[in-house]
């Protein structure tokens, strides 16, 4: 009999599931994938099922292996599983570098991809007319702009030094929208070199959204 795995609900195009799967991945945690298509029927996110896990109806959600308990918002999740999986720690154990890579995750997850994701896009677009595309491609160049200033104070080989961080796994899921949208990333070349350096690793290249079972091709 096998042993329980976690099971993570995500979607390929996600960016918040894709930063758990990256961490996932580092760890080399075995995992089972469930896709939650946010486009089907208007959205499998809002079905009860789905609700009952997550009541924001966002994605991803992390069920661990009691099959009960269920771990929600991205940040929380990889948090998680740095205390409880320690090997290849996305946290410095240094006070001053940990909230640094806190800070340059939480730029992308509370400031940039938020006012940019699948539901803020719909209603700006039904009720105010708005262009997704421009409406997008201003919010990330904006946080990017500050990004790069950002990280161009506490790059090594990545976005806090030599370790890769939370900062990381937040940064190339949103390059990968950057691009989505149009933007420039030569605007941003430290950002740039490490989403270059990060996308040649395997871990990430396992999780990147194009390589996930429910991608659509393009």
């Amino acid at each position: 009999m096998s042993s329980p795995k976690l099971t993570l609900y995500g979607y390929w195009r996600s960016s918040a599931s894709w930063r758990v799967r990256i961490a996932l991945n580092l760890k080399g945690i075995d995992y089972d994938y469930r896709p939650v298509n946010l486009i089907k029927d208007g959205g499998e996110q809002y079905k009860d099922e789905y609700k009952a896990l997550n009541p924001i109806q966002l994605l991803p959600t992390l069920v661990l292996e009691d099959g009960k308990t269920a771990l929600t918002e991205s940040l929380a999740i990889i948090e998680y599983l740095d205390e409880v999986y320690p090997e290849n720690r996305l946290l410095p154990a240094d006070p001053v570098q940990k909230a640094l890579a806190r800070a340059q995750a939480l730029v992308v997850a509370s400031d940039i991809q938020p006012v940019g994701n699948l539901r803020v896009l719909g209603k700006i677009a039904a009720d105010y007319n708005a262009d997704k595309a421009a409406w997008s491609k201003y919010w990330i160049e904006k946080g990017f702009t500050a990004l790069e200033e950002m990280v161009s104070k506490t790059a090594g080989k990545y976005s806090v030094g030599d370790q890769i961080t939370v900062a990381d796994l937040c940064l190339v899921p949103q390059v990968y929208n950057a691009s989505r949208w149009g933007v420039d990333m030569s605007k941003f070349p430290t950002l740039q070199r490490v989403n270059q350096t990060l996308s040649e690793l395997p871990a990430f290249q396992k999780a990147h959204a194009d390589n996930q079972i429910d991608a659509v091709k393009q």
